[in-house]
């Protein structure tokens, strides 16, 4: 495959359209059927699980988490009588130590997340559709295990752009360090877009939010790492919005929001606390070789950075069921994951 500088239009925009590269369906099925497969997984693990959801980490309608509870170590179930006095409580509203980044909340109960480690989900959909209502189906294997899962709310286009999406994933971590401050360790897990921003938060100057998370892992799933091609295809057609008033603007200010919104171009050499960070890129067999690409290059920057990061190219699977599939105990990703949080 030749550079993407060199593909016609045509041929750009079918590298970046994932469900035309799914080998079980027709492109139109596939989206239909993962928007089905999320919704009923997510439905499924809210009606069997212990969860605190709509929690809000930011003053936006759209800034909330759906979290995902394990068995608390006394027994019960966190919020239950005989779970610890701990997880009865409330949280305050804090205007003083909570970091400049932080807004005043509306009191809400505090999860007490004892020594318990968080996987921080953040959901795909091209920054353009799908949400947290919707990205709970991962849960199951992982809160059986004792992992607790937060799916991040974010506001998709064109309500947001991408400087405010990776900024209000970066709150979240921020909040969940500050309020959840006993967990054992963060673990980012990305699709897609999701992804992306999952690699954003990554290159976070943490001084900024006041907090130094302790993110022990990274799972990062089919995404897109370089924006400058996604410039130049009809996924643009929604992010390409200016922040005062959503016109469409001049090609040179989305530019400059790519690069500043691109993983690749934001590499941070590998800290102490950095190269304890396991990544993981995982990219499926049939998504399109621009997404390989992506993956691949990636993959290299951060080694060359000294990061600690592998990448996994999985079998039989494409842009939509490598997530999906997270459902499943037996699944190798959900296997990865867990062998990975089980050696911290």
């Amino acid at each position: 495959m030749g550079r993407w500088q060199d593909m016609t239009q045509e041929e750009l925009e079918k590298q970046y359209a994932p469900s035309r590269w799914s080998h079980r369906m027709e492109k139109e099925a596939v989206i239909e059927a993962h928007v089905r497969e999320v919704t009923e997984g997510t439905r499924r693990a809210q009606a069997t699980m212990q969860t605190l959801l709509h929690v809000p980490y930011g003053g936006s309608d759209g800034e909330k988490l759906d979290i995902y509870l394990p068995t608390d170590p006394s027994g019960g179930k966190w919020g239950e009588a005989g779970a610890g006095d701990e997880s009865k409580r409330s949280w305050k509203n804090r205007e003083e130590g909570s970091g400049g980044n932080m807004p005043c909340l509306p009191a809400y109960p505090l999860l007490f997340l004892a020594a318990f480690p968080l996987v921080l989900y953040i959901h795909g959909g091209y920054w353009q559709f799908l949400s947290k209502e919707v990205s709970g189906f991962i849960a199951p294997p992982l809160v059986t295990h004792g992992i607790a899962v937060a799916a991040v709310g974010y506001d998709v286009a064109p309500k947001g752009h991408l400087d405010v999406m990776v900024a209000q994933v970066r709150r979240s971590v921020a909040f969940i360090v500050q309020q959840y401050s006993k967990t054992s360790g963060i673990y980012l897990c990305g699709h897609s877009a999701g992804a992306h921003l999952a690699a954003m938060v990554l290159s976070t100057d943490w001084e900024e939010y006041g907090v130094t998370p302790d993110i022990k892992g990274a799972f990062l799933v089919s995404g897109v790492y370089d924006l400058e091609p996604i410039l130049h295809t009809s996924v643009n057609n929604l992010l390409r919005v200016s922040r005062s008033d959503c016109s469409a603007v001049t090609l040179s200010l989305p530019r400059e929001v790519a690069q500043r919104n691109s993983p690749v171009l934001c590499m941070t050499a590998a800290t102490p606390a950095r190269k304890a960070c396991e990544v993981l890129i995982a990219v499926a067999q049939h998504d399109s070789p621009e997404f390989h690409r992506q993956s691949q290059e990636y993959f290299q920057a951060l080694r060359s950075a000294g990061w600690s990061v592998s990448l996994l190219d999985i079998a039989d699977t494409d842009h939509f069921d490598v997530i999906e599939k997270l459902s499943q105990w037996g699944y190798i990703l959900t296997q990865v994951i867990l062998n990975m949080i089980s050696r911290a």
